[in-house]
C-alpha cells in the first residue's frame, strides 16, 4: 500500500475552485472539495485506477475525472503525486509547462 501526497501546485488549484465556487455557495464549495478528495482517497491502494492522460501518453501519469475537473496525478514507486484539478476546457500541456508539473 503506498501513499497520497499533494503538490503544493494541486492544492492551490483545488483552493482556487473551491474560492470560486464559494461565491455562489459556500455549502457548494465544500461538498466539492470533499468530494475530489473521496475521489483520491483510493489512489494508495488502486493507483492505476485512473486513465493515461492522453496528452502525455505515459503509463505513470493518470487522471481521474471528477464533474467538469480532471484531478491530474502521478505514480511513483508506491507513492501518488496528485500534481494538478484542472477544469477540463484547459490546455493541461500548457498548463503544465506554465506551472511547472512534476511529470517528466
Amino acid at each position: 500500500m503506498g501513499k497520497v501526497y499533494w503538490s503544493i501546485t494541486a492544492g492551490r488549484c483545488l483552493q482556487e475552485i473551491a474560492d470560486y465556487i464559494a461565491g455562489d455557495s459556500p455549502f457548494y464549495a465544500v461538498n466539492f472539495v470533499e468530494h475530489i478528495l473521496a475521489q483520491t482517497d483510493n489512489l494508495a491502494q488502486f493507483p492505476k485506477v485512473g486513465r493515461v492522460v492522453p496528452e502525455f501518453q505515459c503509463d505513470d501519469i493518470r487522471e481521474l475525472p471528477f464533474q467538469n475537473y480532471r484531478i491530474v496525478y502521478r505514480i511513483k514507486a508506491e507513492q501518488v503525486f496528485i500534481v494538478a484539478v484542472s477544469h477540463a476546457s484547459m490546455d493541461i500541456l500548457s498548463r503544465s509547462r506554465r506551472e511547472g508539473w512534476d511529470i517528466k
